[in-house]
């Protein structure tokens, strides 16, 4: 695979999962009890609405950062921990993945984009802000 068309396809998988990130950041902003709600069932920890909205505005940069190539490694490596953290709270629902759980399945596939993003990390050098900083 040649140079450019290798950096295409990392700028896509950036910026499509920065912005699955970012979708889940919205909704956190948007309609915080559901965040509430969901920190309640998966991760088992009491959050208020206001704790909600800073969960939010959290990953609304880092999804940024992720999108725009910004400190890579810092960035995709929360990334992949954040979503890694998400789908493991998720198990129950990923060994029942038929009939109200099957979106939950779609989550193993983000996982894998996280790691592979992370693991050429350092041959995401064009688009990136680190590749302008860095000239």
């Amino acid at each position: 695979m040649n140079a450019t068309r290798l950096s295409i396809a990392i700028l896509i998988l950036r910026v499509g999962l920065g912005g699955f990130l970012l979708l889940w950041s919205i909704d956190k902003l948007v309609a915080p009890e559901g965040a509430v709600a969901i920190h309640q069932f998966f991760y088992h920890v009491s959050i208020t609405t206001k704790i909600a909205y800073v969960i939010g505005v959290f990953e609304l940069l880092l999804s940024l950062a992720i999108m725009t190539g910004f400190l890579k490694t810092y960035s995709y490596g929360l990334g992949l921990l954040l979503h890694a953290s998400s789908t493991i709270a998720s198990y129950q629902q990923l060994l029942s993945p038929f009939g109200g759980n099957h979106l939950f399945i779609a989550g193993i596939p983000v996982l894998a984009g996280f790691i592979a993003l992370f693991l050429i990390r350092r041959q995401d050098t064009v688009w990136t802000v680190d590749g302008i900083f860095r000239k």
